[in-house]
């Protein structure tokens, strides 16, 4: 297993174009972490979402449902609304912004009034968050679910070690699907095997089968063999890493 605590956008083969980012267990905090890794790389980066999401803490976004014309905010010029100047220290190349329709009584942003592929005719990386897992390590999808957007380009799917060891019924969003597709209890525990169970079922049904698959929270394992069972028992590539 390839274990990083270093360049995610290199280890996750992340080509320009829009990336979804699915699954559960850090996909906010992989989103800020690549949009940051490939804008101090030179790229422009926009970040948005085609579900909910509250924004992304130091990125400046452009504060409206309207158009995205304005140009994205870079180290030095005049800070957009909505900066908490947590990103600006040591920014020297590129760009990064955000987008999406706020919702003032929850505070989260939708889907962008412009269509992601036309977004992505003027950025170099367009990152959407494209799944729900009410901050849960683990979650079985339902059937509207993920939103991936036309003319996506790359796909990560993200799992949270965390729920590992743990009963279903915990660790899981949507536990009785969780159940329905690997054949146990509610009560029984999130296995590393039956996580990816769960995980080849859905990647065949929906098609998803060149999604790369990321394992987060690799930190939290008291047993760090099952970093090892996971990526065996999901019989593909899997790269490790310990988000903060």
């Amino acid at each position: 297993m390839e274990t990083t605590s270093g360049n995610l956008a290199s280890a996750l083969k992340i080509e320009p174009g829009i990336t979804a980012i699915i699954g559960s267990g850090g996909k906010s905090t992989l989103l800020k972490t690549l949009g940051l890794e490939l804008m101090r790389a030179g790229g422009r980066v926009l970040l948005c979402t085609t579900t909910r999401m509250f924004p992304v803490a130091g990125v400046p976004w452009d504060g409206s449902s309207r158009r995205l014309d304005a140009a994205p905010w870079k180290p030095g010029a005049p800070h957009a609304p909505g900066c908490t100047c947590e990103a600006c220290a040591g920014l020297v190349r590129g760009s990064i912004c955000q987008t999406g329709v706020l919702d003032p009584q929850t505070g989260k942003f939708s889907s962008p009034a412009e269509p992601l592929d036309q977004l992505a005719q003027r950025f170099d990386y367009v990152l959407a968050e494209a799944d729900g897992s009410k901050r849960l390590p683990l979650k079985a999808h339902a059937a509207w679910e993920p939103v991936i957007p036309s003319g996506t380009a790359n796909i990560v799917w993200i799992v949270g070690a965390s729920g590992f060891g743990k009963p279903i019924n915990e660790a899981v969003h949507r536990p009785e699907l969780f159940c329905e597709r690997c054949g146990c209890e509610l009560t029984d525990i999130a296995t590393p095997e039956r996580v990816a169970m769960v995980l080849n079922a859905e990647m065949q049904a929906l098609k998803l089968s060149t999604a790369r698959v990321m394992l987060n929270q690799v930190d939290t394992l008291s047993d760090p063999t099952m970093a090892d069972r996971f990526e065996a028992a999901l019989d593909r590539p899997v790269v490790a890493s310990s988000l903060k």
